[in-house]
C-alpha cells in the first residue's frame, strides 16, 4: 500500500476514535433520553441539558441545572430504586401523559414525576415540578426506608388523581418552604395513601381547586406548621381512619362540604382506629357545612388557640353517612378546647355520640343537641370556661367544676339532661333556676 494512503487512512482513524471519545464523555453524569439506571459510583454534575426520564438503581449522584421531562404513560421524570441517593437543584421537572392504572398512580408512585422507592432518598431543592397527565402526582414515596426532602420547590398539577406530595407505604416526604397548586378531582396538596406514611411541612402556600381535592389528606401522619393552606373545591383535611393531621399555626380553609372531615371508609386504604386531629394556633375557615364533620369513625379533635369559622354555625356534626354498615356507621368524637372561641351549634344523630371538653378559658356559644337526636352527648367544663346557651339543649350528662353553673349563660333557654345517668348524680335529679330565666332540669322522655 502506498505510505502516504496509509498515513492517511490512520489519521482519519485517529480523529473518528477522538470524536467518539468526546461524546462519550459528553454523557458522562449527565441524563440519559430515556430512564436508564444511573451509576453505582459516586458521581457530581452541574452542566446544563434536557432530558426525557432520569432514573437510578443505587448509588449516589448529585447534579445542578437540569430540565428533566417524562413524556411517556407510567414513566416517571426521576426515579430511584434499590437504596439509592439523588441530589438536585436549581432545575426544572417536568411530566406529562396519564398513567395507565390509577390504583398503582394512588398507591405505588406509577406515573409520578418524582418517585422513591424502598431505601432509597431524594433531596430537591430551588426546583420546580410540573405534571399534566391524569394520574400523575408531583413527589411521591413508597416503601420502607423511602424519603423525599424538598427545600424552596414549586409544584403544579393540572390533571385529575395527581397529588402535590404523597407518601405511602410508610415512606416519608418532608418539605420546608415548599409551594403546591393542583387543579384537577381528587389532587390533595399533601397527602398520605395506602400503608400509611408521614409527611412534614414547615412553610409553603397551598392551593387546590379540584372536586374531592382537599388541602391535606390523610391516610398516615401528616405535620404542617406556618403554611397557608386553601382548598376551594373541597373540604379543608381529611383523615381517613386510624390516622392524623397535626397542624400549628397554619392558616386552613375549606369551601366546600365542610371544614375537616374525620371518617373511614372500609376501602382498606386506612386502618380502623381513632382518627386524631390536632390544631394550635392558625386559622380552620369552613365556607359551608359543619367545621368538623366526623362519621363511621372514633376520633378525636383537639384545638388550642385557633381562630374557627364555620359560616354554617355549626360547629360540629356526627352522623350517619354513605360509608360503613347501616345502624353502626355513626361518628364517635371526643372534641377538647383549650383556650378557644367556638361559635356554633353542636349536632349529633341517634346512632353517634359526642363528648365535649371545654378548658382553660374556652367559650361555647351555641346550643347543644337542640332537636334531641343525640345517641349520646357529653359536655364537660372547667371552671375558667363558659357555655353561652343559644337554644334548647339535650344533654346526656353535664360535667361543671363550677358547682353554681355561673359559668353557663343560660339566656333564658331551657337545658335537659339525663338524671339516670351516673355522670349526672351530683345534681341529684333536681331543676334549677339560672341566672338568665331558664332552666336545668331532667328530661322524662328517652334520649
Amino acid at each position: 500500500m502506498d505510505k502516504h494512503l496509509l498515513s492517511r487512512n490512520i489519521v482519519v482513524l485517529l480523529l473518528a476514535t477522538s470524536i467518539i471519545t468526546l461524546v462519550t464523555l459528553a454523557g458522562c453524569g449527565c441524563l440519559s433520553d430515556s430512564e436508564s439506571s444511573g451509576s453505582s459510583k459516586s458521581s457530581t454534575t452541574t452542566e446544563s441539558v434536557t432530558a426525557k426520564a432520569y432514573a437510578q438503581s443505587g448509588g449516589t449522584s448529585a447534579q445542578a441545572d437540569q430540565a428533566i421531562t417524562a413524556s411517556n404513560p407510567d414513566e416517571s421524570s426521576i426515579k430511584v430504586t434499590d437504596g439509592g441517593t439523588f441530589t438536585l437543584s436549581d432545575s426544572t421537572i417536568t411530566k406529562t401523559c396519564n398513567t395507565s392504572s390509577n390504583e398503582n398512580s394512588d398507591f405505588y408512585g406509577l406515573n409520578a414525576a418524582v418517585l422513591a422507592e424502598s431505601g432509597s432518598k431524594i433531596k430537591l431543592t430551588n426546583c420546580t415540578v410540573n405534571t399534566s397527565g391524569n394520574g400523575a402526582n408531583a413527589v411521591f414515596a413508597t416503601g420502607t426506608g423511602a424519603s423525599i426532602v424538598l427545600s424552596d420547590v414549586e409544584i403544579k398539577t393540572t390533571g385529575d388523581s395527581s397529588r402535590g406530595v404523597d407518601a405511602t407505604l410508610t415512606g416519608n416526604v418532608t418539605c420546608t418552604d415548599v409551594d403546591i397548586s393542583t387543579e384537577g378531582q381528587h389532587c390533595a396538596a399533601i397527602a398520605t395513601d395506602r400503608g400509611s406514611g408521614t409527611v412534614t411541612v414547615t412553610g409553603g402556600i397551598m392551593n387546590t381547586a379540584g372536586e374531592g381535592s382537599p388541602g391535606i389528606y390523610s391516610t398516615g401522619a401528616i405535620k404542617v406548621s406556618n403554611a397557608v393552606i386553601t382548598a376551594t373545591g373541597s373540604e379543608a383535611a381529611v383523615i381517613e381512619g386510624k390516622n392524623s393531621i397535626i397542624i400549628t399555626n397554619v392558616t386552613l380553609s375549606g369551601a366546600k362540604k365542610c371544614g375537616a372531615m374525620l371518617y373511614q371508609s372500609f376501602s382498606g386504604d386506612a386502618e380502623v382506629g381513632t382518627s386524631i386531629f390536632t390544631m394550635k394556633g392558625g386559622s380552620l375557615t369552613a365556607a359551608v357545612g359543619p367545621l368538623f364533620y366526623i362519621t363511621n369513625t372514633d376520633s378525636v379533635i383537639e384545638l388550642k388557640g385557633a381562630d374557627l369559622t364555620a359560616t354554617s354555625g355549626v360547629i360540629l356534626t356526627a352522623s350517619a353517612d354513605r360509608w360503613g354498615n347501616k345502624g353502626s356507621n355513626g361518628g364517635v368524637v371526643t372534641l377538647k378546647a383549650e383556650e378557644e372561641v367556638l361559635n356554633g351549634d353542636i349536632t349529633c344523630d341517634n346512632i353517634s355520640s359526642v363528648t365535649v371538653i371545654l378548658e382553660n378559658g374556652t367559650t361555647l356559644t351555641g346550643a347543644i343537641n337542640t332537636d334531641n337526636t343525640a345517641g349520646s352527648m357529653a359536655l364537660t367544663l372547667n371552671s375558667t370556661s363558659i357555655w353561652d346557651v343559644t337554644g334548647t339543649s339535650y344533654l346526656t350528662s353535664l360535667t361543671d367544676e363550677n358547682s353554681t353553673l355561673a359559668n353557663i349563660k343560660d339566656n333564658g333557654y331551657t337545658i335537659y339532661y339525663d338524671s339516670e345517668d351516673s355522670k349526672n348524680s351530683w345534681l341529684k335529679g333536681g331543676t334549677y333556676t339560672m341566672n338568665g330565666g331558664g332552666k336545668l332540669t331532667p328530661f322524662t322522655g328517652s334520649m
